[in-house]
């Protein structure tokens, strides 16, 4: 059970982007989410800041229109706290009123403020410099009653030296401690329970290195194509920058990082930082062997006829872009030494579904399922030759969405007189455990913004870890002799060159 929002006597939420849709969909539901299950204090308000003029009333009813049905009577409990100012946040007059407009507000500015950047990323450095030299961000430490803070949306950055001037410029005006960059997949519920599942289970833990488990494989899986007003952002970043480098090498950490010490923040992140600093950078022959990028073209998606990427409206002709990668990825540490981590991300594939799966080794001799009528010596010989393989008994499933469950198989003795192995798995779904559904992403992550918690909210350390390693593959692409970009039908599960990334008896991509 969360605890309620009740940090200081008032609380400003001051969200910049207040017409968008993230602030529809996402924000303002998660609030509603908030105020259902008692967690909203009564002494937060809410304050949209965009350029359109408009009323409160007029601002509420849009956001009404918005609000799922079973969120309706909370966001009608909340609603008189949702206010609306109209300010270009880049014109220092505009600010100055806005500083003005926030001190008339109850508590005056002796209030905890968390600035909410829901905006387009060329704009985070404009406006964290508006409101900075207005003296808006100042604060004496973290635990000062009227705290300052600021939510930064991804992407951090187009690469690593974007995102080195991004943190620079927010470091200007915010200690690193006032600052929470979001990353909604650590929200999920799922993504959480790694930690537990590790952690606290002894079952695990030991098992969890280079000696017992084979490979990771972590895919992310979407079924939509580039969504409808998003393909020129989408087209200037590619499925690399837009998943990989943020949402996929967060997965990774989590699966492959030390035991922190404590479960505070800082202790959590220092061991996050400690596995991206140790993957491998690719130069442009490892990139080339090591990974598969491509792009949709027409195909069939449930039933319906879908257009490749070049056809999307808004994707300039000739674009080079990705749309789908896969990648094989070392990480040069005593514990992981050896093992594959195998990353794939596409859009316009068969099936949404994220998923981890921690493939363990095979015993190390098999005294099973050898084939009718092969002697032992030829069973011996052939397994060790790699010309035949024997099926992974034990792997541990992570799913993420859209169920979000737990799955490990392992094998069992088939009824009879011989001695034939089959697979059987023990499962965990939270909906069926719980009898309830997680809460959203969102909801999680606003409330540990506004109650001052960023573990679950990114480093300026690990953004550039990860676009170290990012822009080392996405140089290697750009390679004169790099293979060139290839292309998948729509509906399909990528492009099949991405199965040689797997070698010998390591198995296939998993299908969901």
């Amino acid at each position: 059970m969360y605890d309620m929002v009740t940090t200081t006597p008032a609380t400003q939420l001051i969200i910049f982007g207040a017409s968008g849709d993230l602030t529809r969909r996402k924000l303002i539901p998660a609030l509603a989410g908030l105020q259902a299950a008692g967690n909203l204090d009564s002494s937060v308000s809410i304050i949209g800041v965009s350029r359109s003029k408009k009323s409160d009333e007029q601002y509420r009813e849009e956001l009404a229109n918005s609000i799922p049905s079973e969120l309706r009577d909370a966001y009608d409990k909340m609603k008189d706290r949702i206010f609306y100012h109209a300010a270009d946040v880049t014109v220092p007059e505009q600010v100055k009123g806005l500083r003005e407009y926030l001190d008339n507000k109850a508590g005056g500015d002796e209030v905890g403020r968390l600035f909410y950047l829901s905006l387009k990323p060329e704009l985070f450095s404009k406006v964290l410099k508006a409101l900075g030299n207005e003296d808006m961000l100042k604060t004496s430490n973290a635990l000062s009653p009227h705290w300052r803070r600021v939510v930064v949306e991804k992407p951090f950055g187009h690469d690593r030296e974007s995102a080195r001037k991004l943190n620079d410029c927010m470091h200007d005006y915010l200690r690193e401690d006032q600052i929470y960059r979001i990353d909604h997949y650590l929200g999920k519920e799922t993504v959480q329970n790694i930690l537990g599942l590790r952690f606290h289970n002894t079952i695990f833990e030991p098992l969890w290195n280079r000696h017992h488990i084979e490979l990771v494989q972590i895919t992310v899986a979407e079924s939509i194509g580039v969504e409808k007003g998003r393909a020129g952002f989408y087209d200037e970043n590619g499925a690399m920058r837009d998943v990989v480098q943020n949402h996929m090498l967060q997965l990774l950490a989590l699966v492959a990082m030390e035991a922190p010490t404590t479960l505070d923040a800082d202790d959590i992140r220092n061991r996050k930082v400690e596995v991206l600093r140790a993957l491998h950078c690719p130069d442009a022959s490892d990139v080339a062997k090591q990974s598969v990028r491509a792009r949709y073209s027409a195909g069939e998606v449930d039933g319906e006829a879908v257009i490749g990427y070049l056809d999307e409206e808004g994707v300039p002709e000739g674009s080079d872009t990705e749309t789908y990668v896969a990648l094989r990825v070392d990480v040069d540490n005593w514990r992981w030494s050896g093992v594959p981590f195998m990353l794939r991300h596409g859009k316009r594939m068969s099936k949404k579904f994220t998923e981890i799966k921690i493939q363990f080794r095979t015993p190390p001799v098999q005294l099973f399922n050898r084939p009718d009528g092969m002697s032992e010596s030829d069973f011996r010989r052939k397994l060790k030759e790699g010309s035949l393989c024997q099926a992974r008994p034990n792997v541990l499933t992570i799913r993420i969405q859209p169920e979000e469950e737990l799955t490990l198989s392992f094998g069992v003795k088939t009824p009879g007189a011989d001695m034939i192995m089959t697979p059987a798995k023990l499962s965990f779904n939270y909906d069926n455990f719980f009898h309830s559904e997680s809460a959203p992403a969102y909801q999680r992550l606003l409330l540990d913004a506004l109650q001052g918690d960023p573990t679950l909210f990114l480093r300026a350390d690990e953004i550039d870890a990860s676009w170290l390693y990012t822009d080392e593959v996405i140089a290697g692409w750009k390679a004169a002799d790099a293979p060139a970009i290839v292309e998948y039908p729509a509906g399909s599960q990528g492009p099949d060159i991405a199965d040689e990334l797997f070698t010998g008896c390591e198995g296939c991509w998993s299908r969901g």
